[in-house]
This record gives C-alpha cells, sequence and structure tokens, in this order.
C-alpha cells in the first residue's frame, strides 16, 4: 500500500481550498443576483445567472429565476428551456406555478400538446383553482378559439418605432399610446428590460384608421419615468393615466425598494396642454394600480391592480367615480374573469363590451385578447377569446376599437426579434364577408334545374363579376363585399331568364337567394301545360278525387269532348313516405281512380290509359330519409296528362 507524503498532503490541501473558495465565489455570485431579481432587475441578475450556470454551478433556484428573468420579459422560448431544465433536474423542489409557466411558455412555440402534459401535471399536483377549471372546462380550447374567432385584419401602423410602442388609448378623433423613443438616446434605461423609459404620445387619425403627425404629449404628464396606458373622457378633458411611483419630482419604493405603478388625474383647458395632475387616492406604494378605462357612462374606473384581495397576480377592479378626486372603495370583478394569474388592459366599448388580455385562461400564448359583454351592473358576462389573427402565440394586448366603424388597435410582440419585448401597435379592422348561396329551380315543381347558368353583376354598372355552371345540386355560391348592390341572373335553355337585386349588410353573414326559374311555352305532350292545368293533386295515402282536383279534371274532360280523337296517358304519382312498393300500389289506385272519374263523365275508356309510377319520380329532394316539409310532399302527390299519338 502505498503511503501519503507530506507534500501530497499539502497538494490535497491546497485544491480542497481552491474548490471550497470557488464554491463561495459561486454563491455570493448567486447572493447577488437574487437581490438584483427581488429588485426586479432582471437583465441584470440574469447576465450573473448565465455566467454561474456557464461555471458550472446549478440549483433549483438559479433555474427558476432563470427562466423568470425571461418569462416577465416575454421572452418565453428561453422561459420554457429554462423551466424544462428546473423541471428534468429538480422534480422533487419544482413549485406548482413553474408548471404553468412552462406550460405558457411551450404555447408560444406552438408546442400545444407539450404544454397540455404540463397542465395536466400543473392540476395534479394542486394548481390554481380556477385556471384549472377553465382548463378542464373547455380541453378542446383550440377548437373553440378557432370556432369562435373573428375575422379581423391587422397592419402596424405608421408611427410605430424601433422601440416599444403599445398601449393605444382614444382621444376625441385622435390616439394616444406609449413609446420610449424620447428617452432612448443616452436616458437610463429600465432594469426589469434594458429599455428606455416610457412616455405619453398623439397621433392624428385619418378616415381609414392610419396614424400620423406623432407628437409628444404636451403638458406636466410626461416625467424621466414610465407613463403609459391612458383613458380619456368623451369631453376630452380628463384623462386618467398610469405612471410609475413619482410625484412632484419625488419617486416612492416599496418594502423592497420597488417603484410600483400608479393611477393619475390630469385636466386640460381644451388647448391640448395637460396640468394639474394628481394621484388616485386608492394607489399604495406597496401595490401597482394600472391600465385605466373609463365605463360608457364615464361613472366608474376600470383599471388593473395587485393590491389585497386580489386573486392571482394582477386583477380587473373598479371603483365607482364620485366626484373631483373622490372615488368608491376598489371593487374586485370576482372570478368569473379573473385568474390566480394575470388579467390586464381593459378597454370599454360604446356598445358595453369589456376587452381584456391574460395569460390565466386558455389561449394561443403569452397574453391573449378576450371579449365580455358586461351586463346592466358592469359586470362581465360570457367569456371569448378573440382568436386569430388578433391574438397570436406572443403577448396580445392593449386591444381597443369603435366598433361602429369596425377599426381598432392593439399591440402585440408578434413580429420582434427572437428573444425581444418591443411591442408595436397593430390597426384592426373587422372583416365584413359576405356569402351569397342559392339554389336553381323549377317555379312551378320546384324540380332542381342542373346545368343552368348563374351570373354575378355589379348593379351600379351590370358589370359582369362572375359566372358558374351549377351542378346536380343545383347549388352556386359567391363571395361579395359588404354594403354593395347586386343583381343574380338565373338562365337555363328552356326556360325564362331570372334577375333579382341584393344588397348585402355590414356586416358578416351568409345570404340565401333562391332562383326559381319559369320555363318556356310548353312540352306539346302535355295537355296540363297546355290548358294552364295545375297537378291533380291527392291527400296523404288517399287516391279519392278532392274537390279541388275535379277544377282541374273538368278542364281535362272539356278538351277531350272538343277534340273527339285526344287520346291520353294519365301518369300518377305519390310521395316517397312509405315503403317503395306500398308506394306504387298507390300510385297505381290514384291513376285508376283518376281515369274512373273521366270515365264517369262519359269518356270513352279505349281513348284513356293510366298507369301509377309510385315514388321513382320525384320533382324535388324529399326522397326516403331526408327531411321536408308537408307542401313539399304534397308536389309529389300529383297526376300528369300526356298526348299520346
Amino acid at each position: 500500500m502505498r503511503t501519503v507524503t507530506t507534500s501530497h498532503k499539502l497538494i490535497l490541501t491546497l485544491l480542497v481550498l481552491l474548490v471550497t473558495s470557488i464554491g463561495f465565489a459561486q454563491k455570493n455570485k448567486v447572493e447577488k443576483a437574487n437581490k438584483e431579481f427581488d429588485k426586479l432587475a432582471y437583465i441584470d441578475a440574469r447576465q450573473i445567472y448565465l455566467e454561474v450556470v456557464e461555471d458550472g454551478y446549478e440549483s433549483a433556484q438559479i433555474f427558476q429565476n432563470l427562466g423568470d428573468t425571461y418569462y416577465w420579459n416575454s421572452d418565453y422560448d428561453n422561459a420554457a428551456k429554462w423551466y424544462q431544465k428546473l423541471i428534468s433536474n429538480y422534480p422533487s423542489e419544482v413549485e406548482a406555478v413553474y408548471y404553468y409557466r412552462a406550460a405558457q411558455s411551450l404555447k408560444s412555440l406552438k408546442k400545444y400538446d407539450e404544454s397540455d402534459k404540463l397542465m395536466d401535471l400543473y392540476a395534479a399536483v394542486g394548481g390554481g383553482g380556477i385556471i384549472v377549471q377553465n382548463y378542464k372546462d373547455d380541453p378542446k380550447y383550440l377548437e373553440s378559439i378557432a370556432f369562435e374567432a373573428i375575422g379581423y385584419e391587422l397592419e402596424k401602423v405608421e408611427v410605430n418605432t424601433k422601440y416599444s410602442d403599445f398601449g393605444p388609448s382614444y382621444y376625441g378623433d385622435k390616439l394616444v399610446y406609449a413609446s420610449a423613443i424620447t428617452q432612448s438616446e443616452g436616458g437610463k434605461n429600465f432594469q426589469w428590460t434594458d429599455q428606455p423609459f416610457l412616455d405619453l404620445f398623439v397621433a392624428d387619425i385619418d378616415s381609414l384608421g392610419r396614424l400620423s403627425n406623432s407628437t409628444s404629449l404636451s403638458g406636466e404628464i410626461n416625467t424621466r419615468f414610465h407613463e403609459s396606458s391612458t383613458t380619456f373622457s368623451k369631453d376630452g378633458t380628463t384623462v386618467y393615466f398610469t405612471r410609475n411611483n413619482f410625484t412632484d419630482g419625488k419617486k416612492g419604493k416599496d418594502k423592497n425598494k420597488t417603484i410600483r405603478l400608479k393611477l393619475y388625474k390630469a385636466t386640460s383647458s381644451g388647448d391640448n396642454v395637460w396640468t394639474n395632475v394628481e394621484e388616485l387616492p386608492f394607489n399604495s406604494k406597496e401595490y401597482s394600480v394600472a391600465h385605466p378605462a373609463l365605463s360608457k357612462d364615464q361613472k366608474r374606473l376600470y383599471f388593473s391592480s395587485d393590491m389585497p384581495g386580489t386573486l392571482g397576480m394582477s386583477d380587473l377592479w373598479y371603483v365607482e367615480i364620485q366626484g373631483d378626486n373622490s372615488y368608491g372603495e376598489p371593487v374586485n370583478l370576482g372570478p368569473g374573469i379573473n385568474t390566480e394569474a394575470r388579467e390586464s388592459f381593459p378597454f370599454i366599448s360604446d356598445s358595453g363590451n369589456l376587452y381584456f388580455s391574460s395569460d390565466g385562461r386558455a389561449g394561443l400564448g403569452g397574453y391573449d385578447i378576450y371579449i365580455t359583454k358586461l351586463d346592466d351592473n358592469g359586470i362581465p358576462t360570457t367569456i371569448k377569446n378573440l382568436g386569430e389573427p388578433a391574438n397570436s402565440n406572443q403577448d396580445d394586448f392593449g386591444f381597443i376599437i369603435r366598433e361602429e366603424k369596425k377599426i381598432g388597435y392593439l399591440s402585440s410582440n408578434r413580429d420582434g426579434e427572437r428573444g425581444s419585448i418591443d411591442d408595436d401597435i397593430y390597426r384592426v379592422q373587422e372583416r365584413c364577408e359576405i356569402t351569397l348561396v342559392g339554389t336553381v329551380f323549377d317555379s312551378k315543381t320546384l324540380e332542381l334545374l342542373p346545368e343552368a347558368t348563374v351570373e354575378l353583376l355589379d348593379a351600379s354598372n351590370n358589370a359582369l363579376i362572375k359566372k358558374v355552371t351549377v351542378g346536380d345540386d343545383a347549388a352556386f355560391e359567391f363571395m361579395v363585399a359588404c354594403d354593395t348592390e347586386y343583381i343574380i341572373r338565373g338562365m337555363k335553355e328552356g326556360f325564362e331568364s331570372y334577375e333579382t337585386r341584393v344588397t348585402t349588410p355590414d356586416a358578416t353573414a351568409t345570404i340565401t337567394v333562391p332562383v326559381p326559374l319559369v320555363r318556356k311555352g310548353c312540352d306539346p305532350r302535355d295537355l296540363g301545360c297546355i290548358l294552364d292545368l295545375q297537378p291533380i293533386y291527392f291527400d296523404f295515402d288517399r287516391y279519392n278525387i278532392r274537390p279541388d282536383a275535379e277544377i282541374e279534371l273538368a278542364k281535362i274532360l272539356g278538351a277531350m269532348r272538343k277534340y273527339e280523337d285526344l287520346i291520353i296517358h294519365i301518369e300518377s304519382h305519390t310521395d316517397s313516405r312509405a315503403p317503395k312498393r306500398y308506394n306504387e300500389i298507390l300510385s297505381e289506385r290514384r291513376a285508376q281512380s283518376t281515369l274512373k272519374w273521366l270515365v264517369s263523365k262519359g269518356i270513352d275508356k279505349s281513348r284513356l290509359s293510366a298507369k301509377g309510377y309510385g315514388e321513382n319520380k320525384l320533382v324535388n329532394k324529399c326522397s326516403d330519409g331526408v327531411d321536408c316539409t308537408e307542401e313539399e310532399h304534397q308536389l309529389n302527390r300529383r297526376s300528369m296528362f300526356i298526348i299520346q299519338n
């Protein structure tokens, strides 16, 4: 056995001291990173954590916090990477909420199946009740979202910059939004995002909703800290806005030395210069109050906050506006809308719809935008995801719209570079899609008319837009514009052409346009057509001659008395509502009943023949198993009169 020399012992001791020193150094780095993290200085904290991990040091807390530094900056790709390391390497130390954040992050990568598996784990380990219930209530949420999606067209507005631009609001015929462009050059960046601080800007809106002439909002609102998300009174003299806790040149911090968000009010005398900035009385340095929205009647102020009583990370609340800087107690909108995650950016339209963003409901990824109708008490009702394209797999928020014009705006980071939090404002225009559908049929018999031609014309100038030849189902379909007048023209050889005018509505719809064609002249073999004879109808399951049928048979009788060489074949038919063999027997009885009636009136039987065809010659779609009205079935219970050579 080899002995350990004194020199060997010295080397081992130095190695132990070196490893211990490295361990202390790494721990010191982690402690420093944790302090930055607790101050919400996520960019600084992230850099230290990454250095520590690169040096081979890791822990559940490091992976957790690293994931959070990306998650709270909407970099869901990198957040997913570190959350998955946390779940894989430290499964016994994972808090329930990190299954949820990992699931949300995977949605942004459109990995919905993997996300759902993590949601199942989140539920299994006791995850949030409201979030889990919403998830369980609609397991096929992607199908539901796609089905309910509202058709919009999106385009980036002209005033976007290379920095974050978001949070639009209406200010009369103008738009106010937040941007970092003014403070971008040489200014101090925000530690959370490493982005410049925000100011408010105002832009002109043209008739198509396009923006121009962006300028900084005048007056005392903008400061060297954040200002964002506003709501203006209808008379344009009062604005509520979000700002960091910064009043009279002094910043306020909570017990963790974090500057929170607060709501403020300012007024204008009509010159677009904002003064008299006042803090709202329900603010606090210990929690954030942000993103205001006025109710339709201007008597209630909605907002987002994490104040005591919040169900999750931030909820939607409201206060009654009682007078000058006098407000009621904040009221939480409750679990019908709020979840254990984030609800924010409310907006109330003139028709009383509340639009808001949430990452606590079944969605496409990140923040999704939702809509709910407010009841008479201003409380949310059924909630619906706006779907694509208003929502994406990234963050979509700050939605506003003037529904009567079908034009609005939203904020999104969907087109930012990978890992970027830069938001842009998008103009939103509701697509109006009209579908004209119909069938071509015989106006008298209702028989479908395959191979007919249908034309779509512009009613203003009779210009042909599209022409189709219908198939065996005699059906046509045209996609047309809203609020426009068109002409539908139907044609088929042997029939008179038919035209009708259609004025489309200003909202998406499907309009049915029947095209009945009148047959030209008569088949020289059809005595009924020559005499303008109505078909001889029978009651259901009967073959006796009805009084109305006798009127029509009298015309046949008159013709046969006048033209003694006239020979007629009687065809009798049934509807399909009985076994086929039974209908053949019934129709034969009807044919013979018709023949006997004419014979009883003195017509020689040698001039007549009769045959029943059962349900073999239906004039419409009403075959076995097809749901038809009594009137439609009646058209098949008939007798026809064919002149024999």
